[in-house]
């Protein structure tokens, strides 16, 4: 195993302490037993996850001169509940049924009241219910970043980045619900949506919140890196979601087959095939994607059209430009050589997750 690769594990590690050390001491605020699913829902929802982000925070601190604090993993640790939050949220607004292979929040929430006989529709209470532990892990995120034990003028330094980074996630789901609400789409406004949605948030300000963390304040090198190089990823990831969102293996997304061409999901892969469609693969796009009950037959003439008009080619020759043109920016920032060498590693990973 690599330095790096080591590095990566143990970063893993001290993340999932932090994050379950930052959960139990919530327990006396939770203490009423009717609050237990709710609590049990969010330990098993942060029990998951490749935990990129607070790689990405990690090793921009630790890039511009940052030390190996514990403070650093729990500010780091963060950033999983925002993304849980979002997850929650993105589910309910999909109405998506499982999540990482196990019954998404308002699923399972609509499971409880259903076997309990209460009063009310189930599907509604789930919802309302999975909207409330959405928020809930929001206000954890917060609380767990201030209270992280970093300095407070490393904190407040980096507290404009935080507050920008939440108002483009939300930017990004609104945009999101727009995008499915129009119909059709072009490359550039699914570009857009995924920037604000997954890539900004998943790359960019994590490394940015990292590096100005470590300096106290926000150098114009640093803007440039994570301008340069975590758009170029972040866009680099999205893309690999969306192919995965098609074409991924259940046993590895966690989600059905086509579980995306059900939701209607208007990704940049769904952008590039209608634009290079025929009129029939158009036609037979506008039917099929976004119906609730697409079969396996249907999810085999979709990806057929996908595949067929060169979008599967096209996004996968995108990802890996973009991958290249981010790993050449890494050598002109000057960072640690340790932390430039587990970026690349890191971007790699992002970008490189297998079907």
């Amino acid at each position: 195993m690599s330095t790096e690769a080591a590095s990566m594990d143990t970063l893993r590690d001290q993340v999932d302490r932090s994050l379950r050390a930052f959960v139990d001491r919530q327990l006396p605020a939770m203490g009423s037993e009717e609050l237990e699913p709710l609590r049990l829902a969010a330990s098993e929802l942060l029990a998951g996850g490749k935990r990129l982000r607070p790689a990405f925070c990690y090793w921009g601190w630790r890039g511009a001169g940052g030390a190996e604090l514990p403070e650093i993993f729990t500010a780091a640790a963060s950033l999983e509940l925002l993304q849980a939050s979002a997850l929650v949220h993105d589910d309910v607004m999909d109405r998506s049924d499982l999540r990482r292979g196990m019954p998404s929040a308002h699923r399972r929430f609509e499971k409880i009241h259903a076997e309990a006989g209460w009063q009310g529709a189930p599907e509604q209470f789930g919802v309302g219910a999975a909207i409330l532990l959405g928020n809930l892990l929001l206000i954890w995120s917060g609380e767990m970043w201030r209270t992280s034990g970093l300095p407070p003028a490393s904190l407040a330094a980096a507290q404009p980045v935080h507050d920008h980074m939440r108002t483009e996630l939300m930017c990004g789901q609104y945009l999101d619900l727009l995008e499915q609400a129009h119909g059709e789409n072009t490359f550039e406004s699914a570009l857009r949506v995924a920037l604000y949605k997954s890539g900004k948030y998943s790359v960019e300000q994590p490394l940015r919140l990292g590096l100005v963390l470590a300096a106290g304040e926000r150098l114009p090198w640093m803007d440039e890196l994570c301008t340069t190089f975590g758009t170029r990823v972040g866009i680099a990831f999205q893309l690999r979601d969306d192919i995965l969102g098609v074409f991924g293996d259940p046993a590895r997304t966690g989600k059905p087959a086509g579980d995306d061409l059900r939701e209607g999901k208007r990704t940049m892969l769904v952008a590039r095939a209608l634009a290079a469609a025929s009129p029939q693969q158009a036609a037979a796009v506008r039917r099929l994607l976004g119906d609730p009950g697409l079969d396996d037959e249907g999810v085999a003439v979709l990806r057929g059209v996908i595949e067929d008009t060169g979008a599967l080619r096209e996004c996968e020759e995108l990802i890996t430009d973009y991958l290249g043109e981010a790993l050449a920016c890494l050598d002109k920032a000057p960072l640690t050589p340790e932390a430039r060498a587990a970026l690349a590693e890191l971007a790699v990973a992002a970008t490189s997750r297998k079907t």
